[in-house]
Order: structure tokens, then C-alpha cells, then sequence
């Protein structure tokens, strides 16, 4: 028997957790969705993640059928039926069922499930000795036409930024605005050291707003780390001291080469290493018992 998955108010096993074609979620991708982690029995940065979920919801004008407080406790209730220790935990609300035709007011009810299992995003190895990324030729969505701020089912953008990270022989790649800027990979945030100060893009040039993304900030302050939101062209990440990735699944990884451009020395810096310590730490003492 495989997992069990929350679906509109049930519990079902994992091979009968099904959806109707006519669901815009599959139709259109019309939805919103989040990634939590769960370490040490503890769900991370909940309230955060739950904030998100219901302003991307918001975001498109999508109700979803459940109080934050309920919602919270679903997702409580998933990982500890599942009695997993340390969980990847994905949470996706739809539009719901609707027909062929794009009209949302024919969808009466949202979709709601919840997944829990376990996620490994890159090898051990990377963590160790750092990511090499290509640069994506597919640029990120312009903020302007959809809100980097809605992390929605409609990934199309990223999965084509993925396709050129594969196609560059890759494990990720960057992914640049219209206009050139960085924005983001294609699903992890980029951190850059300069000058011993931590510089992330903004989300005005498309990048998501990260919950790992603030918890390293959060870090870096309490350690006397200056960092700050800036647009930034790829000539200054080719020559950064340090940089990395921050994402849920990621957590915090090395990165030592962009495209053919290495960075700093080659080797993970050690603002990167001691970061990623403290934010291990840190998952393993803040979150929600269940």
C-alpha cells in the first residue's frame, strides 16, 4: 500500500488519489501550489508557507475551501498519517471542475490535496563540492504579465529553463529577465557574496518571493551579514566571491561555475558553508510539531 494523500476532505490511498480531466488545474494549470519541509517531526516555516499559498491564491482570484487554521492542521495530519520523520510536503489547490472553456465561473469548487513523501533535489556531492548552472536562453516571464509573486501550476517557463539546463549537460540554470537582469533558476532563488555582503535579486525582475530565500537573510543578519535585494546583470555574478541557491527542496546549495564563467575560487565559499550549517541547524529547532 503506498501513501496516503489528503483529497477534498479525505484521506484515500495514493493509487486512488484521482482528479477529473475536466479539472482546470489539468486543463489550463489553473491553480496555485506550495513545497513545505518537515525535519525532526517539525513542519518549517508553516505560517509562511500557508501566507504564501493564500495570497498566490488571492492572487488569481481562486477561493480556496478551507480556513488557514484547517488547512494548517491538514497538512499536520498528512505527514504524521504517513509517520515520516523528515517529509517533502506539496500542496496544491485547483480551480477545480469546470469544462473545456476557460470561463473560471464554471468551476464551483476548488481543489484541494496534499502530498507527502520525500524529496532529494540534487546529490550529495553537490552540497559537497558545489553546482556548476548553465544560463537559461529561455527567459523569465515578465512580471508584468504574470506576478512573480504567485507561485501557480502554470510552470511552463521554468520547465523550459529546465529543458536548457538538461540540454546544457546541467543539473539547473539561471534564468535572466527580458531585459537582462537575474532573476532566478529555474526553481531555486540566487544569492550572491560581494564584498562579504549577500545581494539576492528582487522579485520586480521576476524571481519569486523565497521562504528559504528570507530564512538565510534572517541568518545572515543575526550573524552581522549585510544583504539586500538589488537588480543585477550576469557580469556581477561572474565576479562574485561566493554564490549560491536557496530553495525548500534545495535548502541551501554551492554554486562554482555559471555557463563557463568560475566562481571565486572554484570551491564553496565559507559565508555559503557557514550559512548552510546554520540554516541546518535552525530546521531542526523551529517548526510545527505534529
Amino acid at each position: 500500500m503506498g501513501s496516503k494523500i489528503f483529497l477534498n476532505g479525505n484521506f484515500v490511498n495514493s493509487e486512488d488519489a484521482v482528479i477529473s480531466v475536466f479539472d482546470h488545474g489539468v486543463l489550463y494549470g489553473d491553480g496555485v501550489f506550495e513545497g513545505i519541509r518537515s525535519y525532526n517531526r517539525r513542519v518549517f516555516r508553516l505560517k509562511e508557507h500557508l501566507d504564501r499559498l493564500y495570497a498566490s491564491a488571492e492572487g488569481i482570484k481562486l477561493q480556496i475551501p478551507m480556513s488557514k487554521k484547517d488547512f494548517g492542521a491538514k497538512i499536520l495530519e498528512t505527514v504524521k498519517i504517513n509517520d515520516l520523520n523528515d517529509a517533502y510536503i506539496r500542496v496544491v489547490v485547483t480551480r477545480g471542475i469546470g469544462d473545456l472553456g476557460l470561463d473560471p465561473r464554471k468551476c464551483k469548487i476548488a481543489t484541494v490535496f496534499i502530498i507527502a513523501g520525500k524529496i532529494a533535489l540534487y546529490p550529495a556531492d553537490y552540497y559537497r563540492n558545489g553546482l556548476a548552472i548553465a544560463i537559461a536562453k529561455t527567459k523569465r516571464n515578465h512580471p508584468d504579465s504574470i506576478n512573480p509573486k504567485i507561485k501557480s501550476l502554470n510552470y511552463i517557463n521554468n520547465i523550459l529553463g529546465k529543458i536548457d539546463a538538461i540540454e546544457a549537460g546541467t543539473q539547473e540554470a539561471l534564468m535572466l529577465s527580458i531585459d537582462g537582469y537575474v532573476a532566478e533558476c529555474t526553481g531555486d532563488n540566487i544569492f550572491i557574496v560581494r564584498g562579504g555582503k549577500l545581494i539576492t535579486p528582487p522579485s520586480e525582475v521576476g524571481a519569486l518571493e523565497g521562504i528559504t530565500q528570507k530564512a538565510v537573510i534572517e541568518l545572515a543578519g543575526k550573524k552581522g551579514i549585510l544583504a539586500e535585494y538589488k537588480r543585477m546583470l550576469i557580469d556581477e555574478l561572474f565576479t562574485a566571491e561566493e554564490c549560491f541557491l536557496t530553495g525548500t527542496a534545495a535548502e541551501i546549495i554551492p554554486v562554482v561555475k555559471i555557463g563557463d564563467k568560475v566562481i571565486g575560487d572554484g570551491n564553496p565559499g565559507s559565508i555559503t558553508q557557514a550559512l548552510r550549517e546554520q540554516f541546518i541547524e535552525l530546521t531542526l529547532n523551529e517548526g510545527v510539531e505534529y
